[in-house]
C-alpha cells in the first residue's frame, strides 16, 4: 500500500472514531493531511466523518488553493491553509470539529479569548498550549484564515466562537488527540464551572512548559 493510500484509510478510521464517539455531529468538521510530495488531502464538504470514502477524499495543491482531484473539499480551506502557511514545520495535519463542550466554553461571557481553557489537567497543557478564542465568522468565511494568520504561528490549537474548535499537528494523530485533549478539557471546564475547583498553580504550570518545551508565552 502506498503512502497516499495508507494516509486516505487513515482519515477516515480516526474520522470515524471521532464521529462514533459523538465528538462532531451530523455532516460537521472537516480534516486535512498533507502528503509525502505536500499537497493537501482533504475531507469533501458536506461529508459525513462516519461515513467518509478514502478514494473520494479531496486533493489540493501544497498552497491549499487549487483543487486537484477527489469530491469537492470542506468550504473552510482557508482555515486549514492558514496553519500550513503560518506554522509549516510543526503542521502535518489540521482538524476542526463542532464538538458540544468546547462550543458550549466558547459561548460563555467570562471564557478569557487569550487562554480560553483553565488549566485543570497536565495534559491539556502539554498538547495545546494556550488556546486561543476567535470572534464567530459564517462557516466558510475566508476570513478565518486571515483571523490564523493574524496569529503569527503562534498557536496550535484555537475555537472559533458559535462553532467549534481547530488544531493543527505534525501528523494526523497528533492533531486528533490533541483534539481530543481540549475537548476533554473543555468539558471538564464546563462540569466543575461554579464549583471552585483546584487548578493547577503558576509553578506547576511553568513545570510542564519547561519539561515538555510547550509553546506558551504570546
Amino acid at each position: 500500500m502506498s503512502a497516499e493510500a495508507r494516509l486516505r484509510e487513515q482519515v477516515c478510521l480516526l474520522a470515524k472514531s471521532l464521529y462514533d464517539r459523538g465528538l462532531t455531529p451530523g455532516a460537521s468538521g472537516n480534516i486535512s493531511a498533507r502528503l509525502e510530495d505536500g499537497r493537501l488531502l482533504v475531507t469533501p464538504t458536506g461529508s459525513c466523518f462516519g461515513r467518509l470514502d478514502p478514494a473520494r477524499l479531496a486533493v489540493l495543491d501544497a498552497e491549499g488553493h487549487a483543487h486537484v482531484e477527489g469530491d469537492k473539499p470542506t468550504k473552510e480551506v482557508a482555515l486549514h491553509a492558514a496553519f500550513y502557511e503560518t506554522r509549516p514545520a510543526q503542521t502535518g495535519a489540521v482538524v476542526h470539529l463542532h464538538s458540544t463542550h468546547s462550543v458550549a466554553l466558547s459561548l460563555l461571557p467570562e471564557t478569557d479569548p487569550d487562554d480560553m481553557l483553565p488549566p485543570l489537567t497536565a495534559y491539556g497543557i502539554m498538547k495545546l498550549g494556550k488556546v486561543k478564542l476567535l470572534p464567530y465568522f459564517m462557516p466558510g468565511d475566508p476570513a478565518m484564515g486571515d483571523a490564523i494568520r493574524g496569529l503569527a504561528g503562534k498557536r496550535s490549537a484555537v475555537v472559533l466562537a458559535n462553532h467549534g474548535p481547530v488544531v493543527a499537528g505534525k501528523d494526523l494523530e497528533a492533531a486528533c488527540y490533541a483534539m481530543e485533549d481540549l475537548e476533554e478539557t473543555a468539558k471538564l471546564a464546563m462540569l466543575t464551572r461554579g464549583l471552585n475547583p483546584q487548578m493547577l498553580n503558576a509553578a506547576q504550570i511553568q513545570g510542564l512548559v519547561t519539561k515538555f518545551n510547550v509553546e506558551w508565552d504570546d
